[in-house]
């Protein structure tokens, strides 16, 4: 088995990506959103954090959270919320067909994929990065053609607020402004 090193600054902000199982384009179907955001919550009563930027896409999400401070146990939430999808949406998006024996020995579902990736962000300009590169991640990945253009983003309130333009992204190259391999 792996050893994954994770990240563990107690109070720290995080860059999160998420996958469904073999990248199912499910995430953004409203039986799967609603339970997101309620298992979200769910998760939050007990175990607080803050969202600093979400966008989610049909396979996968990507979000920067902030913990409080003297905790740093972001898996627990995580698998919180993963949990709390599946129950509510299991029924309906459970493929008995994908259920490999290792899946069935730690009783998962064929909705998430089993772990998640995750960077502790480290300064103002790597927090910045981070921003762009969710929020640009839509036109990235040619759902649609303007950042504004994607209604499941918290690009629309940092627009309101006039921390983005509302046309930002339009010279923007996530190419050209990160070299996430090289990390």
């Amino acid at each position: 088995m792996s050893d994954y090193r994770r990240a563990k600054e107690a109070g720290g902000t995080y860059f999160f990506t998420v996958l469904t199982y073999r990248r199912q384009p499910i995430l953004c179907a409203e039986d799967v959103r609603n339970a997101l955001r309620d298992g979200i919550n769910h998760a939050r009563h007990n175990h607080p954090f803050t969202i600093d930027a979400w966008v989610l896409l049909p396979d996968h999400l990507h979000c920067i959270w902030t913990l409080p401070e003297g905790d740093a146990n972001f898996s627990l939430r995580w698998a919180i919320i993963k949990r709390f999808v599946t129950k509510t949406c299991g029924a309906t998006r459970q493929r008995n067909e994908w259920m490999g024996e290792s899946k069935k020995r730690r009783h998962e579902s064929t909705i998430w994929q089993r772990r998640f990736w995750e960077h502790q962000i480290r300064d103002s300009h790597d927090l910045e990065r981070h921003m762009d590169y969710l929020h640009y991640n839509p036109v990235k990945h040619n759902l649609v053609s303007r950042v504004s253009d994607w209604p499941w983003s918290t690009f629309h309130s940092y627009a309101r607020q006039s921390i983005y333009p509302q046309d930002w992204g339009r010279d923007y190259s996530v190419n050209a402004a990160h070299d996430y391999g090289k990390r």
